[in-house]
Parts: structure tokens; sequence; C-alpha cells
């Protein structure tokens, strides 16, 4: 069930939504080359608890961080590891949330580690892109396959895969709530987006190829193709005046 938004309700995700953004955004000023992905982790546990909130992925199902740090060829759920160590020419998708006075924000951005070549440069643009161009087509009145529809023809347009098997999700109460946001479709179709939703809509795109494989720990997620992917995510609520992102500074 598509749960809508009271303005009480959103006050408080907007508040979860900016300790999330905040995390992320400090993450970015500290990270290096050298660092591992656990320390990445650390930087982000430290940011959300210090503003008194949860991390949302720690613990989540069994996860075991407090974010999701993917490297290179991983597209989503990279497990913080003290012995996996980032370096220059990477780029790292570090997806977070945090749970505050009862309620879920999400949100991830793909960095550059250093100086990275001209492909990976031009993967996390289109990549970005796409989600703010999915985000515009979130309006009261079109349909979720609207949003899936632009985000695929921007990035195939480029030549890009679009992940298919892990889509966005509505949020609120529950980190993952109704409904899902698939990143292809057609437009058109789907449920129809109402003012009071508020949902996540997040990009994954493979420089190679749709196909993806999940490892034997049963979380991290690679591209089949051996290529770079970029994860960028936003959570936004639906509003008569369009579309507004919760996890902005």
């Amino acid at each position: 069930m598509v749960t809508i938004k009271c303005a009480s309700d959103i006050e408080k995700m907007r508040e979860a939504g900016k300790i999330a953004a905040n995390a992320l955004q400090v993450c970015g000023s500290k990270l290096r080359s050298g660092m591992t992905t656990k320390d990445v982790d650390k930087i982000i546990h430290d940011e959300i608890t210090k503003h008194g909130a949860k991390p949302s992925f720690l613990g989540y199902g069994g996860f075991p961080g407090s974010a999701c740090v993917s490297v290179n060829d991983e597209v989503i759920h990279g497990i913080p590891s003290s012995q996996k160590r980032i370096q220059e020419g990477d780029i790292v998708s570090v997806d977070v949330g945090a749970f505050y006075k009862g309620f879920h924000s999400d949100t991830c951005y793909t960095f550059a580690v250093g100086e990275i070549p001209d492909n990976a440069k031009a993967l996390l643009k289109i990549t970005e892109e796409s989600l703010y161009q999915g985000i515009e087509a979130a309006v009261v009145g079109a349909r979720l396959g609207d949003i899936g529809s632009t985000v695929e023809q921007y990035c195939r347009k480029h030549g890009y895969g679009v992940v298919k098997d892990f889509c966005g999700h509505g949020i609120g109460r529950e980190l993952h709530e109704e409904p899902e946001v698939p990143n292809h479709g057609r437009a058109g179709h789907g449920m129809r987006i109402v003012e009071g939703m508020t949902f996540c809509i997040e990009p994954m795109i493979n420089e190679k190829g749709d196909g993806v494989h999940i490892l034997p720990n049963g979380w991290t997620v690679l591209t089949n193709s051996g290529s770079l992917s970029a994860h960028f995510e936003h959570e936004i609520l639906i509003t008569a005046n369009g579309p507004v992102i919760l996890t902005k500074l």
C-alpha cells in the first residue's frame, strides 16, 4: 500500500533527509585514495549518529554496515571492509540512509577519487543527469512509467546499460515501501503519481550491458560485463507545485 504523507510526516522526513545528505557531503569531502571502504562507512556512521539519528542500513536484513560502499564495477550493496582499499582513479558509490523521529531517508552519490578516466567522467555525468530528468518527470498526474522511461531513454541514447533487476522505492516509516520505481518502462503506464507521495529515484547505470549478478555474500551486486557502474539517488516529495528533493542540503 502506498502511504500519503501528512504535513507533520513530511517535516520529519525533511529532517531525516538533511541528516543523510549532510553525511554524504562530509564523506565526499574526506574521501581519499588509500582509505578503506570501512573508513568510508565510519565517516557515514559518525555523521548520522552525531545528529541523533540511526543509520537506516545498519542491520537491515542483516546488512553489516552503515553505508553501502560500491567501487567501480560494483553496482550496489558493497559491504564495507577494512581489506578493500580505494585507489586513485576509482569511482565509489556511497549509499546512505538515516532513521530519525520515526522516518527514514535514503540517498546515494557516486564520487570520483582523484583524477578519473574520461569514460568514467562521462558515465557519472550522464547517470546524474538521468536522475534529475527522472525527478522532473515525477509530477502530479504523471505515471511511474514516465519516470522509468525518461531515465532509460536518456541513458540508452548515450549507449549505456540500465540495471533492471533493482529499482527505486517508496519510503517513509519503512525504508522500502510501495511503490517500486524502476529505471525503465513505458511512458503513460504504471501507477498514477499523486500529491503527498514520497519515493526514491535511483538510476543504476552500467557502462556496458544491463546484466548484473550478486556475489556469494548475498549482497554485493556487480556488472556482468566487468564494466563501471554509477548510482545516484534522491528521495522526493510530490507536491502540486512539482517534485521536492528531501535529500538535499
